[in-house]
This record gives structure tokens, C-alpha cells and sequence, in this order.
């Protein structure tokens, strides 16, 4: 299975065939807004006209039958922090302060969307196919080498009854090795906390830069957590080389949109194949 491009009207996303939830990548193409938020931008607290805002949340919302209301929002920080949530967590307005910090968010509710947002970080949606439990993690290289998407798949087994092995991934588009030049405190946590597996994500490029596969350290880490490796898709997309198509907080400056990953905890799905 492979994480692909769908299309609604003008609003460009992408899914992974083989998350059978309700769930999404999006791009920043569809969208009403203008200038350099243009077109789809989802962040609430970027700047951005807030009636253009509502109205890109309602045409991604509307695709999944769902509200905006009732998506799950956290405050993040890169760090390491996964909050597990239920119904009382619906946002509402969207445009109301979120008053958790956490960078991963986990549910078994049902019919609960749960959604971070990322311009280069990598978001991540984890989908378990017996209970239908599922999470999202925003793991920029910070949240990345302080290992949250392990700690999101040990909330998973600890609060929803999962087991790695039931457990589907999908790491969707963010910064490419290709484009994430660094320093060495990056690489160096990557080493880490991988050991000699890092060498894999790591390549030297002269005068104390390294270029980081932030995909691949998450790759990584969620073998270790127990999950198969046919189960884990990767998207070959760089944000930053596809500035055009999606928010890159590098490419811009930081003059940008946010785009969002959302997957909706749909229980009555689970119980699929295991194999």
C-alpha cells in the first residue's frame, strides 16, 4: 500500500490505502485563503483572515462528514508529550485557545478526529486495525529524537488495548534528507538514540552540516516499538522542495500556512485483517 493523492473539487490531499479509517494529509491547494496563506491554510493563529480559516476547515471537514467542532487540537511545543483524549476534548471554536500542550494525541473514543498540524515537521497517523484506535503526532526533530511516536504507540497499548503488531502507520509529507541540512546537535540526538541505525539517516556534507531523514529516524523508531514493517508507509514527499503544493516553514521563512493531518477514530472498523 502506498499513501496517495485524492482529490475533492480543487482541495488536494493524500491517504494511505492501506488506513481503512477516515484520515488525511493535507496539501495547500483548495483553500479561499489569500496572499502568502494562500490557498489552503489551517493554522488559527498564523495571521490569516479568520472567515477564510473557517471556511478551508469546513471543505476538509465536509469531505469526512464531520464538523470542525468537533476536532481534537493540541498546542504544540516539540516535545515529547502524548495526551490520550476523549469527547470532552473537542475543540469547538477553532479559534479558541488550546489549553493542553502535547505534540501526539491518542483516542479509542468513537468518532473522534484527532488533528496536528506541521509546515516541514513530520506528521504521523497511527491506525489500529482490531479496536480502531488511532493518533496523530506532530514530530518535528526535536519531538522526533525524544522518541514520541514510540511513546504514542505505548499510549495505544497502555490506554486503548492495542498491540504493535495491529498497528498500521502512515508518515506522511514533511522535510526531506534532501532538504533538512543541520548542525550537529541533530544528528548527534539521532545517534543517540538510535546508535549505529542512524548512520542509515545521516549524511555528512562538509563543514560541520549533516542533511537528517527525519522519515526514516520515525521509520525506525516505530520498528522498535514493535510495529511491522509492512505495516509502516513512508511518503516520498519533501515539503520544501514542493513549496508550491505544500506549507514549508523553511522554504517561506516562516511566512506560511499550516497544513493538518487528521484521522478519525472510527471503532466499527477495526477487526480487519490482521495479517
Amino acid at each position: 500500500m502506498a499513501i496517495v493523492p485524492h482529490q475533492s473539487g480543487d482541495l488536494l490531499y493524500l491517504i494511505d490505502e492501506s488506513i481503512e479509517t477516515p484520515h488525511a494529509f493535507t496539501s495547500r491547494l483548495g483553500g479561499v485563503s489569500q496572499g502568502i496563506y494562500a490557498s489552503l491554510n489551517l493554522g488559527v493563529n498564523r495571521g490569516d483572515d479568520p472567515a477564510a480559516v473557517s471556511e478551508n476547515y469546513d471543505r476538509i471537514t465536509s469531505i469526512f462528514g464531520i464538523r470542525k467542532e468537533d476536532l481534537v487540537f493540541t498546542r504544540q511545543v516539540h516535545g515529547d508529550t502524548v495526551r490520550l483524549v476523549g469527547a470532552e476534548d473537542r475543540q469547538g471554536d477553532i479559534f479558541a485557545p488550546t489549553p493542553h500542550e502535547a505534540d501526539g494525541l491518542v483516542t479509542a473514543a468513537r468518532d473522534l478526529p484527532l488533528m496536528v498540524f506541521t509546515a516541514d515537521c513530520i506528521p504521523i497517523l497511527l491506525w489500529d486495525q482490531r479496536t480502531g484506535a488511532v493518533g496523530a503526532v506532530h514530530a518535528g526533530w526535536r519531538s522526533t529524537v525524544l522518541d514520541i511516536v514510540g511513546k504514542a504507540v505505548s499510549r495505544l497499548v497502555a490506554d486503548c488495548g492495542s498491540h504493535p503488531q495491529d498497528i498500521r502507520a502512515a508518515i506522511g509529507p514533511g522535510i526531506g534528507r534532501c532538504c533538512f541540512e543541520t548542525g550537529p546537535e541533530v544528528s548527534e540526538a539521532a545517534m543517540a538514540l538510535l546508535g549505529y541505525e542512524a548512520e542509515a539517516c545521516v549524511i555528512e556534507c562538509g563543514h560541520g552540516k549533516r542533511m537528517v531523514d527525519l522519515k526514516e529516524v520515525n521509520r525506525r523508531l516505530l520498528l522498535r516499538a514493535g510495529l511491522f514493517s509492512d505495516r509502516i508507509s513512508v511518503s516520498d514527499i519533501c515539503t520544501m522542495c514542493n513549496r508550491e503544493t505544500f506549507w514549508s516553514h523553511r522554504a517561506t521563512a516562516g511566512h506560511r500556512g499550516s497544513q493538518a493531518a487528521l484521522i478519525l477514530c472510527s471503532p466499527n472498523l477495526g477487526g480487519g485483517n490482521t495479517k
